[in-house]
């Protein structure tokens, strides 16, 4: 029989080629799936499988369920992130930016700006502080002593993109204390820098002065910035003081625990 003449289909010795089918997963059940993928898949991989796929990986409910499993809760509950997955990001890489900050490494990771009277110096801390975990402080001395760091926000993991687009939210904080039997003089400059490392907006409150027989105690600053525009790509952390009796050694202001944050707006 002559079977050139057959279609592919009709020819005995053809075979046919299996079919791929696709059945569609309960939106549930795909969500679950992706609740156990590393994030970084679910955003970069499983989004652009299909539009069910994507659908779900964009879904506010996932990234809610996921931020309550990891423990990322508001602080505030009545307050609500407009976006849960940028939430979620910012949460999970939320860490304090700056180097060193309790002098637990003496003067590792900062820039000695100016080191007056008997030079800057490590000693345990004299008063407890709020977090009993920090047992170290920096002290300053009788001139003016200041120390800083320059954070790279992308090499931290905050791409020029994301921080000109999102503009998250960048929290500093800074503990100092002063002795009792010494007056002393404190001072914080925080910039948030461009490119060319020129400010974009800047922190700098006015100095704080202790008089000799204070209460000795810990006190904290703190500030938000916010709505700073696109551009910044640096942070610089600046502080320092010194006494003001003019003593021999380490009688000026004590610094710790020192913090810079990228974080939620909602969680600051």
């Amino acid at each position: 029989m002559d079977q050139s003449h057959l279609d592919s289909s009709q020819r005995p010795d053809q075979k046919q080629k299996p079919t791929m089918k696709f059945f569609p997963v309960p939106l549930e059940i795909l969500e679950e799936i992706f609740l156990n993928l590393p994030p970084d898949q679910v955003v970069y991989v499983c989004r652009s499988v299909c539009h069910q796929w994507k659908e779900v990986a964009d879904s506010e409910s996932l990234w809610r369920e996921r931020c309550r499993r990891e423990g990322y809760r508001l602080r505030d509950a009545s307050k609500t992130p407009k976006d849960w997955r940028l939430f979620y990001f910012l949460c999970k890489k939320r860490r304090n930016l700056l180097k060193n900050p309790r002098a637990e490494h003496d003067l590792n990771g900062w820039q000695i700006l100016k080191n007056g009277g008997n030079r800057w110096a490590v000693e345990g801390v004299r008063v407890p502080h709020p977090d009993e975990t920090v047992q170290k402080n920096f002290v300053t001395s009788f001139q003016m002593c200041r120390k800083s760091q320059l954070i790279d926000l992308e090499e931290e993991g905050y791409n020029p993109s994301f921080m000109d687009h999102f503009q998250p939210d960048i929290r500093i904080s800074d503990w100092y204390s002063q002795r009792t039997d010494c007056g002393c003089k404190y001072e914080i400059c925080v910039e948030l820098l461009n490119q060319s490392e020129e400010p974009v907006q800047t922190f700098a409150p006015v100095a704080v002065h202790f008089k000799q027989w204070n209460e000795e105690k810990w006190n904290e600053m703190t500030h938000v910035f916010q709505n700073y525009g696109p551009g910044v790509r640096y942070v610089r952390f600046t502080h320092g003081g010194k006494d003001t009796q003019f003593w021999a050694g380490w009688y000026g202001i004590r610094v710790t625990d020192s913090c810079v944050e990228i974080c939620p707006a909602v969680d600051t």
